[in-house]
This record gives C-alpha cells, sequence and structure tokens, in this order.
C-alpha cells in the first residue's frame, strides 16, 4: 500500500505534530511515574523535582522522534511501501534544514530543562558530574538511534537502549534524584518498566520487520525473524509482569500494592495475539495498544505504591 496516495497534503503544523508524535509521549512518562511513585513509598517525594524530570523526559523523547525521522529520512529506510505511518519529512513537508534547527533547538531546551532539575535536586559535586553524564548520554542516544554513519538502531540495539534509558536510569534515576539513596530491589520495578518500553519498540519493529529488511536497517525484530520476534514479545510481557510481581512480594505490600495485576488479563490477549497473527499488518493497531497497556500497567503500579 502507498501511505502517500492515501494521505492529503500536509500542513506545515500537522507535519511537525506528525514528526512529534505526541502519542508516544505518555509512555515516555512511564519511568518518572514509577520512580517518583517508588519514591513517595519511601517518603521522599519531590513534586519540583518530579515535574523537572517529566519535563526533561518528554523533550528526550521529542528530541528522539525528531531525530529518527531525520535519520531515517536521510537513509531512505521509511518510504511509501512501509506499513507505518510516513512523517512530515518524508511526505515533503519537512525539509532537512528545518528539521537541522528544531533538533538543534530541542537540544538546547532538553539541556537546559535538565540542567535546571540537576541544579534543583543534586546535593553534592558527585552527583552533578554523574547526572551531567547521563544527560549527555541520553542526548546523544536520543539522537544517534537513526542519525549517523552507524546508527545503532540499524544494529538491532534500539532494544538495549530503550531498556537502560527507559528502564533502568529512568526509573532509578528519578527516584535517586528525590530519595538520595539507592536500594537494589529498584532495579526489579525499573526491569518492569523497561520490558514494556521494549515490548512496545518490538511492536513497532513487528509492523515494519518487512521494509527494515529490505532497506538494511537491521532491527533486533529483523535479526530474530517473524517467529522468533513474536516469542520475544511475549518473553517481554512475561518478564515485565513477573519484575513488577517480585518487587511487591518482596516489599510486603499490601493487597494495593498488587493493583497492576487488574491490567494482567490485557498483557495476556495481546501476547496471545502476537503470537497468533504472523503478518505484519496485523501488528498496526497493536502499537497503540501496547502504549496503552503499558502506561495502564506502571500507573496501576505506582498508585498501588501509594495506596499501600
Amino acid at each position: 500500500m502507498d501511505n502517500s496516495q492515501l494521505a492529503p497534503p500536509l500542513s506545515m503544523p500537522q507535519a511537525w505534530l506528525e514528526s512529534l508524535r505526541l502519542r508516544t509521549l505518555p509512555l515516555a512518562c512511564a519511568s518518572i511515574i514509577t520512580g517518583s511513585a517508588l519514591a513517595w513509598h519511601q517518603g521522599y517525594f519531590d513534586p519540583s523535582i518530579a515535574l523537572l524530570a517529566l519535563l526533561t523526559t518528554i523533550l528526550l523523547q521529542i528530541l528522539s522522534n525528531l531525530a529518527n525521522d531525520y535519520g531515517d529520512a536521510l537513509k531512505g529506510s521509511d518510504t511509501p511501501q512501509r506499513i507505518g505511518p510516513l512523517r512530515g519529512m518524508q511526505k515533503g513537508a519537512i525539509t532537512k534544514e528545518q528539521m537541522r534547527i528544531a533538533l538543534i533547538f530541542t537540544v538546547a531546551v532538553t539541556t537546559g530543562c535538565g540542567l535546571l532539575l540537576i541544579l534543583r535536586a543534586c546535593q553534592s559535586p558527585a552527583d552533578m558530574l554523574g547526572f551531567v553524564i547521563m544527560g549527555a548520554l541520553a542526548i546523544v542516544a536520543a539522537i544517534a538511534y537513526t542519525v549517523g554513519k552507524k546508527p545503532y538502531g540499524y544494529l538491532g540495539l534500539g532494544d538495549l537502549s530503550v531498556m537502560i534509558f527507559f528502564g533502568w536510569l529512568g526509573v532509578i534515576g528519578s527516584c535517586y534524584l528525590q530519595t538520595h539513596q539507592v536500594d537494589p530491589l529498584l532495579l526489579l520495578p525499573a526491569s518492569g518498566c523497561g520490558l514494556l518500553a521494549t515490548a512496545v519498540l518490538n511492536v513497532n519493529n513487528l509492523r515494519d520487520i518487512d521494509s527494515d529488511r529490505q532497506n538494511g536497517k537491521f532491527t533486533l525484530a529483523v535479526r530474530l525473524g517473524v517467529q522468533g520476534a513474536r516469542r520475544y514479545h511475549a518473553v517481554l510481557l512475561s518478564a515485565a509482569t513477573a519484575c513488577f510481581a517480585l518487587y511487591s512480594g518482596i516489599a510486603g505490600l499490601r493487597p494495593a500494592g498488587w493493583l497492576f495485576l487488574l491490567a494482567v488479563p490485557l498483557l495476556w490477549q495481546q501476547g496471545r495475539f502476537i503470537l497468533r497473527e504472523t503478518s505484519a499488518l496485523a501488528m498496526r493497531p497493536m502499537l497503540e495498544k501496547t502504549v496503552k497497556v503499558a502506561l495502564l500497567i506502571n500507573v496501576l503500579f505506582a498508585a498501588g505504591l501509594m495506596f499501600s
């Protein structure tokens, strides 16, 4: 199917809204919601720090989305034949120069917000230096996913990056900025959050598996193959549930702390659907559903921590 034949001409605001991919932003907030709820549970919640962390994460996601469009457009990997939607650059509504300016502006705003967060939250020079380095790495990772001579998204390393930044660093980092202490047990909910975010990326890659393979974008889904990537998805969903359950059990949460189990049937249904449906086209509606269920589990887990 040629997406360009179906889409009406884009206005400039519509083009930028498409490239911003606003529907991905709630999921980007999941790690901060979970990390801040863990801080609340430990009695150290700071709303101003949580808000700055949330804004910084949203800006990083926007930067990643814009860089993704820019890199894929330069490499020609987003063609009209792909199942996923084409964005502003691919439709010719946004020029390379305009996107470069947008990327520079977003990097500047993200850096400023991140520095405000560090100045507000960090209590020692060591903490400041550590979070400056992590922030710089996050910005580089957001851009290098599809931009550059050897973007890691084209090498099958996108899943690991999502796990690191939207799981471990997002949850543990946002919690640490409020509590100023690290509990090794936090690796469990951080891993659960990261695994669900990785599942979203995997559905996206399953949807585009054919066009990615043809255009030299060797995502992990391409490397695993159709059946392997579907089994991998089931493992991601199961492991995420296990991580949240293990934390709730080891931490001795009250029954309210198990609220996230209400969403497990949705994960089960999704896992069965993805294992059963073998066409890439069937993955198109599943992307939004995966985002919603991943966000729902994180929100329920966070609510359970606050009520427990």
